[in-house]
């Protein structure tokens, strides 16, 4: 008799990835065959990608952020999510400390992690030119640290922001920003986590 082959490791950052992608695809309410449509990539592979047996590149994890109307910063948070010195109710993150990633096209380290209401970011960019609109269906706030931001808010109309000034929009509004000179912009930014919806 010969013994079946060994079932290949898991790779527990893949999984954590993939269940953040799943439970994400769920809360939107859409199916795999959906959003691989939405993501332009094929349903077995997101298939193997939820189930942690295969990883996204930089290209697939941002068309699949996408699709969710999330980023590759919030999903990729889902490696970091556990920390064993973490109490249920109380969360330390360092300044050196927390997941950093893409957020659009700026750089966003996450200022909490594990299972939270909502996901405070720092956001820092020089882009000049405002990219796609984004929707997602989560409220969003945007507090300007450093620097002059110009926000389109679809229908809502332009804001220009600068130090100390917010701005807050409900879920559902369509939206992209860009820096108004070349010193760039620095961002706090509050965004409710999907799953909580």
């Amino acid at each position: 008799m010969t013994a079946a082959p060994a079932a290949a490791p898991v790779d527990p950052q893949a999984l954590a990835v993939g269940s953040r992608i799943r439970r994400l695809r769920r809360a939107r309410g859409l199916t795999l065959v959906q959003l691989a449509g939405e993501a332009e990539l094929s349903h077995p592979f997101l298939s193997q990608l939820e189930r942690g047996l295969a990883r996204p590149s930089l290209v697939s994890l941002e068309r699949i952020a996408r699709a969710l109307g999330t980023s590759q910063v919030e999903i990729l948070a889902a490696v970091d999510d556990d920390r064993p010195g973490d109490q249920p109710g109380v969360v330390h993150v360092a300044a050196a400390e927390g997941s950093t990633g893409r957020y659009g096209q700026a750089s966003a380290r996450l200022l909490t992690h594990g299972d939270r209401a909502f996901h405070p970011m720092e956001m820092t960019g020089y882009n000049r030119d405002p990219g796609d609109f984004f929707e997602h269906a989560e409220d969003e706030f945007v507090h300007v640290l450093a620097g002059r931001l110009r926000v389109e808010l679809g229908d809502e109309g332009v804001h220009v922001l600068g130090p100390g000034d917010s701005l807050y929009y409900v879920g559902g509004t369509a939206h992209r920003w860009a820096a108004v000179d070349d010193d760039g912009y620095r961002l706090f930014v509050v965004k409710q986590r999907p799953e909580t919806l």
